[in-house]
């Protein structure tokens, strides 16, 4: 008997590394070669290709592809149809398989709904992704990024909460009250 779920309509490829306690749900593709941590959660009509790693308690909601060279570190959450690319000039006659571009996304990123990571651009710890966004350049830790392309309109706390900074550059999360510095346009937890 396995230690994760797998409802009975997905498929799992030999070869795949999953997690204690992880759920792949409806209509879900897992190729051999993936890893998933301990409780992630794999939402309906979810592909995940070769040689992707998901940290543990990585939440990956409907309709996401996530295309070899994507690592994503634990607690990431990846929001409703969001997509990863993996070539930056892709054509159908041409096989590019050999120029694959990585991208990391840090721990407890948040990417929403709709959102188009384009290859070779990683999302640092603890950044939010808006809806809909197009990132086509590196996120920092803690930075919120939102458009097509995205462009950071300001910095998340751990719980997903904006931080504003005070004017010594100290902010406090509403939910939490963690303190967070902002210096050198980089944000730390304090």
């Amino acid at each position: 008997m396995s230690d994760f779920f797998a409802h009975e309509t997905a498929v799992i490829d030999e070869g795949c590394q999953i997690g204690t306690g992880t759920k792949v749900w409806h209509f879900s593709h897992l190729m051999t070669g993936c890893v998933l941590g301990e409780k992630c959660n794999i939402g309906q009509n979810v592909v995940i290709s070769p040689k992707v790693v998901l940290g543990k308690n990585v939440k990956v909601q409907n309709n996401v592809s996530i295309y070899e060279g994507v690592t994503c570190d634990d607690d990431v959450f990846l929001g409703p149809s969001m997509v990863f690319t993996n070539v930056i000039n892709p054509r159908s006659a041409v096989n590019r398989k050999n120029e694959y571009l990585k991208t990391h996304v840090g721990k407890g990123a948040s990417i929403g709904a709709n959102a188009t990571i384009v290859c070779g651009h990683n999302i640092g710890q603890y950044a939010f992704i808006g809806a809909g966004a197009v990132v086509t350049k590196e996120v920092p830790d803690y930075a919120l990024v939102v458009g097509n392309p995205a462009r950071q309109m300001g910095w998340m706390s751990e719980f997903g909460q904006r931080l504003q900074f005070d004017a010594e550059n100290i902010a406090v999360c509403e939910e939490s009250g963690e303190k967070y510095k902002l210096e050198n346009n980089k944000v730390s937890k304090i």
